[in-house]
C-alpha cells in the first residue's frame, strides 16, 4: 500500500488528491510543517526534509508533481492521463510540470519571506516581486481557459492537479482576488469536484504525527 507523509496544504496535497481521485487505498502520516524539525526521525525517512514523501513497496519519491505521475501510470488504469501516444501528451506533461516550476516555485518565496521567516528577515519587496512573477506566468493558465473546461479540454487530468494546487497556494496567500475570471471559475469548479472534497476531509482527520 502506498504510504504519504504529508503537511497541511503543502505541495503533498497534489498526491492526496490523486490518491482520492482515483480512490486507491493508501495509509496518509501527517506530519507538523517543516518536518525536518517538527518530527522526529523524519530525516531518516527523508533526508531532504521536504513534504511529500511517498513509498510504494520499496520505492520511495519526494516530489509532488512526480508522484502524481506515478500514481496514474501505475494505478490509473487510463483515468487522469493522457496516452504517450496522443497528441496532446506534450501539452499534458508540460501542464503537470508548469504547475510546479513555474506557478508553485515564485509562491514559496512569498511564503518564506512573509509567514516563515522571523519577522526581522522577512521582505516585502521579495514577496511583491514574487508575486509579480506569479501572476504573469498565470496568464498562460487564463489563455488556455478561454475556450476549454480544463486544461486538456472536457479532459480533468493531473495536469490540472498540479496546476490546482498551486491555486490552492494561491488562495492561502490571499492572491485569489488576482485570478482572472477564467482562473477563478475554473478554480471553482475544481474545489466542488468529490476528489477534491475528500482529499481535504482525510486531511482535516488526520491526526499530527511528531515522531515517525
Amino acid at each position: 500500500m502506498i504510504a504519504l507523509y504529508h503537511s497541511y496544504d503543502a505541495r503533498s496535497f497534489r498526491p492526496l488528491w490523486t490518491l482520492e481521485e482515483l480512490q486507491l487505498p493508501y495509509e496518509l502520516v501527517r506530519v507538523p510543517f517543516p518536518p525536518r524539525s517538527e518530527c522526529a526521525g523524519y530525516l531518516d525517512l527523508n533526508p531532504v526534509g521536504t513534504v511529500p514523501t511517498l513509498l510504494d513497496e520499496g520505492r520511495r519519491m519526494t516530489e509532488s508533481a512526480a508522484m502524481c505521475q506515478y500514481i496514474v501510470d501505475r494505478y490509473g488504469k487510463g483515468e487522469l492521463s493522457v496516452p504517450v501516444e496522443d497528441t496532446s501528451y506534450g501539452q499534458y506533461l508540460n501542464w503537470i510540470h508548469f504547475g510546479e516550476a513555474t506557478l508553485t516555485f515564485p509562491q514559496t518565496l512569498v511564503l518564506r519571506y512573509t509567514r516563515l521567516e522571523p519577522e526581522e528577515r522577512r521582505n516585502p519587496q521579495v514577496s511583491e516581486d514574487y508575486t509579480r512573477w506569479f501572476l504573469s506566468r498565470l496568464r498562460a493558465v487564463t489563455a488556455s481557459l478561454r475556450s476549454s473546461e480544463f486544461l486538456l479540454g472536457s479532459q480533468f487530468t493531473i495536469a490540472d492537479i498540479s496546476v490546482g494546487y498551486a491555486l490552492l497556494l494561491a488562495e492561502d496567500l490571499g492572491l485569489g482576488s488576482y485570478f482572472s475570471p477564467e482562473v477563478a471559475s475554473y478554480w471553482g469548479r475544481l474545489k466542488i469536484r468529490p476528489g477534491y472534497l475528500r482529499a481535504r476531509a482525510v486531511q482535516d482527520a488526520a491526526p499530527v504525527r511528531t515522531k515517525i
